[in-house]
């Protein structure tokens, strides 16, 4: 069972002391059967004066920290460490009745779906729900589970993908009609595109874990993540990450899980100041496996015996 260890550093800087608002982050993993948190610290600089938690409409813990006086910087540190355990895929334990799309979920489900299967961005032109029918065998059932695959994997290699710091998500009939766009983007595409097929999906903010950063095969690392979940009958909230063509939970490290991208912004809040006050806003997370961080206790009780015989 792997252990990851997430490093997630926010520092803004100013050209002189400025006040600040309250501050809303979500940084701390969902604890789950597929992962399960064995530490976290935040560090949080100048220290807030009030730091509350709460749990929002969708389980994720939220932290709050007001503050008081001013300061030039203002830096947030998250250190987590957690076991990940990658699920089995694309081995999807679904309901028969599922199986095959077009498919209706149960009555008793339906009230807590429907948030999830309604449209949250406008296409007055059909622009998604005529590219996703492209994926779809005329007059024939679909394999759900492939039909998925063959999504995530269509985003994938037929969308450009591009850091944007600036705020916000495209909405998806523009990353469609852009080709490109950053994770944030290409998972808000894929879950109008699924709910476009009467589907449920939501979005997931995190982290991802890559060796090399951005590599050859996976993009993304850095910074936050995200992606997508597609509820299926009998395997229940699916990972998505039509970002690197990822199904299931590899590497992908949940933080929130949201009905749109909104409701999960890693970090937010407000400052008073001149405008020109501002410099810059960094940000910076790793993710590294145990190994990566710390030597195990064996080669730890070697380098010092080396040690003690020089």
């Amino acid at each position: 069972m792997p252990v990851l260890s997430v490093s997630h550093v926010t520092v803004y800087r100013y050209k002189r002391p400025v006040a600040f608002g309250p501050h809303r982050m979500m940084f701390r993993p969902r604890d789950s059967y597929d992962q399960r948190l064995i530490d976290w610290t935040l560090a949080i600089t100048p220290q807030p004066a009030n730091l509350r938690w709460l749990h929002d409409p969708f389980g994720n813990c939220v932290a709050i920290a007001e503050f008081t006086g001013r300061a030039a910087e203002l830096r947030f540190e998250s250190q987590i460490r957690l076991e990940h355990t990658p699920a089995n895929v694309p081995d999807f334990k679904v309901e028969d009745y599922a199986r095959i799309y077009p498919f209706s979920y149960r009555a008793e489900e339906m009230p807590d779906l429907v948030p999830s299967i309604e449209r949250q961005y406008s296409d007055p032109d059909q622009e998604v729900y005529r590219w996703v029918r492209k994926f779809l065998r005329d007059g024939r059932g679909n394999d759900t589970a492939t039909l998925l695959m063959t999504l995530t994997r269509a985003i994938k290699e037929s969308f450009a993908y591009e850091r944007r710091v600036e705020s916000g998500t495209r909405d998806p009939a523009l990353t469609l009609k852009l080709g490109r766009g950053s994770c944030r983007d290409l998972a808000l595409l894929m879950i109008e595109a699924v709910r476009s097929l009467d589907l449920a999906a939501r979005f997931v903010s995190g982290y991802l874990y890559v060796a090399d950063r951005d590599g050859p095969q996976l993009v993304g690392g850095g910074s936050t993540h995200a992606w997508c979940q597609v509820y299926l009958p009998g395997a229940g909230w699916v990972e998505f990450d039509p970002t690197n063509g990822i199904v299931g939970n590899r590497d992908l490290i949940r933080v929130a899980v949201a009905r749109d991208p909104k409701q999960a912004v890693p970090l937010s809040g407000t400052w008073r100041g001149a405008a020109s006050d501002h410099i810059d806003m960094t940000v910076e997370g790793k993710v590294r496996t145990e190994d990566a961080v710390a030597p195990p206790r064996a080669a730890r009780a070697a380098a010092a015996n080396q040690r003690a015989r020089r």
